[in-house]
């Protein structure tokens, strides 16, 4: 759960730009792009191999 909490001085676009920033680099966003839509467990597992050897390629 993100929280923010109003400082002194901070005007209420403050507190909100402040409040997307954590809920962006908590990962929030994210997680619900992903469970959006229903990954079969098959179609999961190939693409994280195509990611892992992606990862590997860039490494090397």
């Amino acid at each position: 759960m993100v929280y923010v909490k109003k400082q002194p001085g901070d005007s209420d676009d403050t507190v909100i730009r402040k409040f997307s920033r954590k809920v962006i680099d908590s990962g929030i966003v994210n997680e619900a792009k992903r469970r959006q839509f229903y990954l079969k467990p098959s179609l999961a597992k190939k693409l994280k191999a195509e990611e892992s050897r992606r990862k590997r390629r860039m490494i090397a």
